[in-house]
């Protein structure tokens, strides 16, 4: 029994170490799991924290949304306010402008941007003939950007509605190296078209730049010209300028051409051939012409601006101003038309004394009345017309100023100087014409019943043309 005893209290002592060996790592597992849970309390009350930071900080950032919402309808309601007013200025304005009940003949507008001395120069130039006559030729600056100098100008003269143009939109060219300038002149240039012809109903609208004079018969001009336009819809727009304006290539103040060529610098446009334009802004004339005068209605004195002096010197210094106070009214200005024109120009043409070869200058200067000059391409026209002086650029294959691809110009004296493109419809008509002449010259020679039975023998095209020169 004894022994049995002692088994047990040997048996014991391993049991005990185990109890404690256990205990113990029961007491380091509950430490460790309270050590976790310490730090998962103490994690989760950090995240309660910060939880409860962001509720406040959104809560604070929705006060300041409503705030800011709050402002925003406000200045949306001052928006509104303010463009009720400017509109209603504008109709006050325009109302000034035009009182006396006429109806506008065109609005006028002049294009700025950045050049306040040079806006100042042309406002005055354009007030000293137009006042008299403000109520048939109200007058506009349109800004593009914000130049406070050029809009305190504009807005210094009480004679005049002021517009502004803010353009924000990045310029995508459509080719490398084009002047990001021109795009955002044309940008302006569709939205202040649009401002006059489409809000406030203008039928016509003549454009002018900040840097230019006008003519003391400017507005008779363009007077007459919308009359002519009125009667011929073939006439895209009526421009005040002649690219070979210079004071030894013109002479007659009366004389008007028709061109291809589009001259810009002082233009009318009616609000008819705007709603073609105006969607892709793009030219298209769809077989329409322009109608320039032979000296310019307009000076341009724009020796620095976005064509960075192009052609000052040489081309825009020389340009005469006309001084001469033409009666428009009494002027018949039925030969533009479309149907009169190109027997008019024709016979011009046909009366030019052909000249050729070396020194054609020295020949033309030489010779007594109008010469006419055949070129084959337009390698050759810019050699001529540099020989000469005048403008040797073409654009979309088209020579400055030129009609049916005939330029005329004058050489210091009353004489003109045809230069004639190879595939010139006219030349094609007056060659035509100085061939029926000839044969007839033949026709009375050889007797009139051979006379009869040569002309019915002739093509419809010459037979029509030598009715024209006949007068039958």
């Amino acid at each position: 029994m004894a022994r049995i005893s002692c088994d047990l209290r040997f048996l014991l002592i391993p049991a005990a170490f185990m109890f404690i060996y256990i205990q113990m790592r029961l007491f380091q597992t509950q430490s460790q799991y309270a050590d976790r849970l310490a730090s998962a309390i103490e994690s989760e009350n950090h995240c309660t924290s910060q939880m409860r930071a962001l509720i406040d900080e959104v809560s604070i950032k929705q006060s300041r949304i409503v705030a800011l919402e709050d402002i925003k309808n406000r200045q949306d309601q001052e928006l509104v306010q303010l463009k009720d007013l400017i509109q209603t200025f504008e109709r006050k304005g325009i109302a000034k402008l035009t009182q006396g009940g006429q109806m506008p003949l065109a609005a006028v507008v002049i294009m700025a941007c950045s050049r306040a001395d040079y806006l100042e120069r042309t406002v005055k130039s354009v007030l000293k003939y137009q006042s008299p006559i403000a109520s048939k030729y109200p007058l506009f600056v349109s800004q593009d950007g914000s130049d406070q100098a050029v809009k305190n100008k504009a807005l210094s003269y009480n004679q005049l509605t002021y517009m502004q143009h803010l353009d924000f939109e990045p310029v995508i060219t459509e080719r490398p190296g084009e002047l990001i300038a021109y795009y955002k002149i044309a940008r302006h240039y569709k939205w202040a078209l649009d401002q006059l012809f489409y809000k406030h109903k203008f039928s016509r609208v003549i454009i002018l730049e900040d840097d230019m004079e006008i003519a003391p018969d400017f507005f008779d001009y363009f007077e007459a010209a919308a009359s002519l336009m009125d009667r011929d819809k073939t006439i895209m727009a009526t421009s005040s300028w002649n690219d070979n304006g210079q004071k030894q290539f013109v002479h007659d103040p009366y004389a008007l051409y028709r061109s291809d060529f589009f001259p810009g610098l002082g233009w009318m446009l009616t609000r008819s051939t705007w709603d073609e334009l105006s969607p892709k802004l793009k030219e298209n004339h769809k077989g329409r012409q322009f109608v320039r005068p032979e000296v310019c209605r307009t000076y341009n004195f724009g020796e620095h601006g976005s064509s960075l002096g192009q052609f000052f010197s040489q081309y825009l210094k020389p340009i005469k101003l006309n001084d001469v106070k033409v009666d428009w009214k009494a002027m018949d200005l039925g030969y533009l038309t479309e149907g009169n024109y190109t027997k008019y120009f024709s016979h011009l043409v046909r009366q030019a004394r052909p000249i050729q070869g070396s020194d054609l200058v020295f020949k033309a200067q030489n010779i007594n009345g109008d010469v006419r000059i055949r070129y084959q391409d337009q390698a050759e026209f810019e050699r001529i017309a540099g020989a000469f002086g005048i403008f040797e650029e073409w654009k979309d294959g088209v020579p400055r100023t030129a009609y049916k691809g005939i330029v005329v110009f004058r050489i210091q004296t009353t004489r003109r100087v045809f230069l004639v493109g190879a595939n010139s419809d006219v030349e094609t008509l007056a060659s035509i014409l100085q061939s029926h002449v000839q044969e007839r010259i033949q026709f009375l020679i050889i007797g009139s019943d051979r006379i009869s039975s040569t002309l019915s023998s002739l093509p419809d095209r010459a037979m029509g043309s030598a009715r024209i020169w006949t007068g039958r």
